[in-house]
């Protein structure tokens, strides 16, 4: 079995030679598995113990119902992806408060996303040795934004302080790298604060001695305005990111392919690392569910891969194992994106950008 240092070589070598596919969405399969209350709680979370309900976190179907969480790995990887996510969306302490889990439980969410992630990636790598799979910890936005205050009439007003969202992110990215994971997504960005201190967690503890991974940060633009909930335009994200030296950079979700691609090209012409999106199957219908087919959104993403703006793709709400097999064979040939070259200047950002030239 190849180990972890060797499988993140055979990812950079992989990513010189081709576009990567990524998995497509979590909540909308495991909806459609019509999983019940008692699949969620399980033995472990008794009603006595937790007595809210647990029906919709998706997370700890990974501690209750792990078949069901490795049937969708094996189902995209099936599919033609060479990454997975783990199921680890909002494996947080904060997040997960809401369901008033404990701390050790978080951890064993992320500790058990992790393995089965990895065991499915080695699984099809040693089924299939030319293409290697790979394991990224998803590392979600949180239900409580540093930028953003909890209170309309206080604009001061916060419900996190920075170093709470440091210590929930230290928490969870531990766990992941513990459990195996290949790389790092913190994905669905809205609140570019979090974002940072999910990043100085991941490098403190690289400090400290943990396992260097790579890293992709992949924002969240959720509307026309072309800004992300906190107010960033595309290259001001960028500018507040790119110290962490990214292996990808990119956008997901709130917005279909159709809307996302001014964003995806703004930040190909301007990073120096790959770029990466998997927007959702278009946007929601008046009952919130996605109608774009597979032919629909591989036509577009393919587009973007001919159109040489993307080293990495995949899909996020709405999109399905058919999805990621339309991807497939819309990307399959097509050379990856040339990453941009690096500028030597000072690039600072607020809400806008600014740059610094001589």
């Amino acid at each position: 079995m190849t180990n972890r240092k060797d499988r993140i070589a055979q990812l950079h070598a992989a990513a010189k030679e081709r576009i990567l596919l990524l998995d497509g969405s979590w909540g909308v399969m495991f909806q459609r598995m019509g999983l019940n209350e008692e699949d969620f709680r399980g033995d472990r979370f008794s009603l006595d113990e937790y007595p809210g309900q647990m029906k919709g976190n998706n997370d700890i179907l990974c501690l209750t119902r792990p078949d069901r969480v490795t049937e969708l790995h094996e189902a995209y990887f099936e599919s033609g992806a060479d990454i997975t996510e783990t199921n680890t969306f909002s494996a947080t302490t904060i997040a997960q408060d809401d369901y008033d889990l404990k701390l050790q439980d978080v951890i064993d969410i992320n500790l058990e996303g992790a393995r089965l992630a990895r065991e499915s990636a080695d699984r099809w790598t040693e089924k299939e040795p030319h293409k290697p799979r790979f394991a990224a910890g998803s590392i979600g936005p949180l239900n409580k934004m540093l930028s953003m205050s909890s209170d309309v009439n206080n604009p001061g007003a916060r419900e996190v302080v920075f170093d709470q969202v440091y210590q929930a992110y230290r928490e969870q990215i531990k766990a992941l790298n513990d459990g195996g994971v290949h790389m790092y997504l913190i994905e669905t960005i809205t609140d570019t604060l979090n974002c940072k201190a999910a990043i100085k967690a991941k490098m403190d503890l690289e400090h400290e001695g943990m396992d260097a991974l790579p890293l992709w940060i992949s924002g969240t633009i959720t509307d026309r305005s072309g800004r992300t909930l906190s107010g960033q335009t595309v290259e001001a994200f960028w500018n507040s990111v790119r110290h962490a030296k990214p292996f990808a950079i990119g956008f997901n979700c709130a917005l279909g392919a159709e809307l996302m691609r001014p964003h995806i090209a703004s930040l190909s012409r301007i990073s120096d690392t790959l770029v990466a999106a998997f927007p959702n199957a278009g946007l929601p219908n008046e009952m919130g569910e996605y109608d774009e087919e597979p032919h629909e959104t591989s036509g577009k993403l393919g587009g973007w891969a001919n159109d040489g703006m993307v080293n990495i793709v995949g899909g996020c709400c709405g999109t399905t194992p058919a999805h990621v097999k339309a991807l497939a064979k819309a990307i399959e040939g097509v050379k990856p994106r040339q990453i941009a070259p690096t500028k030597s200047t000072m690039r600072l950002a607020g809400l806008e950008p600014f740059e610094l030239t001589s």
